[in-house]
């Protein structure tokens, strides 16, 4: 009876040992930043938010100069002007100098916006692909490098690279 009673004991031990390493999940790992900067997409994005840039900032340095003209302009000639119209100069460098400033915010939140709307499309793919890996590789979740502080499990980087064809 002592023995039934050990051996039903280790194998209820060992059944129950075994269903819990079954119900542990699968971890792995990926560095989703690689990812998306590796792709091609991303890089043809990034390009075209780099023309964006340089055209506004050729536009604001071209406004630049003609503010900067314009105050040297007026300050050579300011002695021989009269008070009103040297206040009236002041006046229309402070507007101009007031409109830069505006359309450089603008600028910059354009050039944000820009950014987002062709990154989006591009990292909603990136994760597609990682879904579709870890789903074929039998992953329960997959976590980001750029978050985790030690990652022992799996790193499936090369895995979703090649799904994406990079």
């Amino acid at each position: 009876m002592k023995r039934l009673k050990t051996l039903l004991l280790a194998i209820i031990l060992f059944v129950g040992g075994t269903s819990l390493s079954n119900a542990q999940s699968k971890i792995a790992h990926i560095n989703l930043g690689e990812i998306i900067t590796s792709m091609p997409e991303y890089k043809a994005a990034q390009g075209e938010i780099e023309q964006l840039t340089k055209t506004y900032e050729t536009e604001i340095q071209a406004a630049f100069k003609e503010i900067d003209d314009k105050a040297k302009q007026y300050t050579a000639e300011g002695p021989s002007q009269t008070d009103d119209e040297n206040k009236k100069r002041k006046a229309e460098l402070d507007g101009m100098q007031q409109s830069l400033a505006v359309f450089q915010q603008q600028a910059q939140q354009d050039i944000q916006k820009q950014e987002l709307d062709k990154i989006k499309p591009i990292r909603e793919k990136a994760q597609a692909a990682v879904k579709k890996v870890a789903a074929a590789l039998g992953y329960d979740y997959v976590l980001d490098l750029s978050t985790l502080v030690v990652a022992t499990g799996k790193d499936i980087t090369p895995e979703v690279k090649k799904e994406l064809g990079i």
